[in-house]
């Protein structure tokens, strides 16, 4: 008589075609300066990292190469932070960074340059609406979700189409890896806003399946970076 099987149980293995996304939010970028916006490209605030928001892109760079995982291609936007976030990690890769345009962040009409940040922290009665109703187009001009979520989801299908089986990386905004977590999750609103500054975000996507394996890692950043997200971008 044969001995009844025993199944154990197994560490995650991502479908075949699927591709490993680890989406990472910019370092820290540079403070807004009241009447002084930041410079622009294509509508949206294009701030350059905070000396600490450098340290971080370090931290990311160190972290993710000693995982020892074999990361096959680097994506950043076409905003400067991103770019800076990515560049320690890709010198020592030896990779070259692939621009994601529509993984950008939402575009805030009449709130872009940093004035969301003053806005949020003045107390302004359309970002009280804004909280409540968890949605980032309640500010005037701003992005409808509709258009920021169709964006996404082409982004990231590129992304996937490009790299079957294989892990890459994007340094993202905090917008963006909240409605990447929306759509992987099935949610809706601002469940995933606050994403720290240089945190880590694993999603397998298999298709249509969206697969969360990981939100907000920070165990690799200092404990000094350990202070409240910024409110946006």
């Amino acid at each position: 008589m044969n001995a009844p099987r025993q199944i154990r149980q197994h560490r995650f293995q991502p479908a075949e075609g699927a591709c490993e996304i680890l989406f990472v939010r910019h370092g820290e970028s540079a403070p807004y300066v009241e009447g002084q916006p930041f410079a622009l490209v294509g509508g949206h605030a294009d701030p350059p990292l905070h000396p600490d928001g450098r340290v971080q892109a370090q931290q990311v760079a160190d972290r993710l190469v000693a995982t020892g995982e074999r990361i096959a291609a680097i994506y950043v936007t076409n905003l400067t932070r991103t770019h800076e976030t990515a560049a320690p990690l890709a010198e020592r890769l030896g990779l070259e960074l692939r621009v994601e345009p529509d993984l950008r962040e939402v575009f805030l009409g009449e709130w872009e340059g940093g004035l969301l940040r003053k806005h949020v922290l003045d107390g302004d009665p359309i970002a009280t609406l804004m909280y409540a109703e968890e949605r980032w187009d309640v500010i005037p001009g701003a992005e409808p979700l509709e258009e920021f979520d169709s964006r996404i989801r082409a982004g990231v299908a590129r992304i996937v189409a490009t790299h079957p089986n294989e892990l890459v990386v994007a340094v993202v905004h905090g917008g963006v890896i909240g409605q990447i977590m929306n759509i992987a999750a099935g949610t809706t609103g601002f469940r995933f806003t606050g994403a720290d500054n240089a945190s880590i975000h694993h999603v397998v996507v298999d298709g249509d399946r969206w697969i969360i394996r990981c939100f907000n890692d920070t165990s690799h950043l200092s404990p000094r970076f350990s202070t409240a997200p910024e409110p946006m971008t």
